[in-house]
């Protein structure tokens, strides 16, 4: 199922401010959530990088491409994962979307014009690499840069879109 020419670039960073820890690093069905996150992209990509902060000095399993930025937002690692990419399309997964899957992720890829999200924002998302002026222009919320670009949305599973912020909605979605 692996596309040739796809990327997979999976954010790593953030300031985890209400998890207490990071992220990446919290155990969710015997891996980390950066391992779900890194598994889930090699089941649909050819490529696969992950982006974050070097200064957090995160141990994963594999590298972690350093985002060069002290600012905190995902349109950092998005912009980052874009100018390092092998391939024009990259398919975006935030390390917190446990239940993504490889189908949500071929679909948005599939249905990608300039770019692709889902119906409650732009990550997971799919992105072209000629939108780097739009999210290099300063503005740090993603849908607010993409505004003007051509964008699909797929209607996805809602089940499917959770994230996790805090260490109880992590352990809420371990029950489900």
């Amino acid at each position: 199922m692996a596309r040739a020419g796809l990327t997979g670039v999976l954010l790593v960073g953030g300031a985890s401010s209400r998890f207490g820890s990071p992220k990446a690093l919290a155990q969710f069905g015997g891996e980390t959530l950066a391992e779900r996150g890194w598994r889930t992209l090699g089941e649909a990509c050819g490529h696969r990088l992950a982006v974050g902060k070097a200064a957090e000095g995160l141990v994963l399993p594999f590298p972690v491409l350093d985002d060069e930025s002290d600012v905190q937002a995902p349109i950092v690692g998005l912009a980052a994962g874009l100018r390092a990419a092998p391939t024009d399309l990259c398919v975006v997964l935030p390390v917190d979307c446990p239940f993504v899957t490889a189908a949500l992720l071929v679909e948005l890829a599939d249905a990608c014009r300039d770019a692709a999200r889902t119906q409650r924002g732009p990550l997971p998302g799919a992105y072209r690499r000629r939108v780097l002026p739009a999210l290099e222009r300063g503005e740090l919320a993603i849908h607010r840069a993409i505004a003007e670009l051509d964008v699909a949305v797929v209607e996805a599973d809602p089940a499917l879109l959770a994230n996790v912020n805090t260490p109880e909605e992590l352990a809420a979605l371990k029950e489900r």
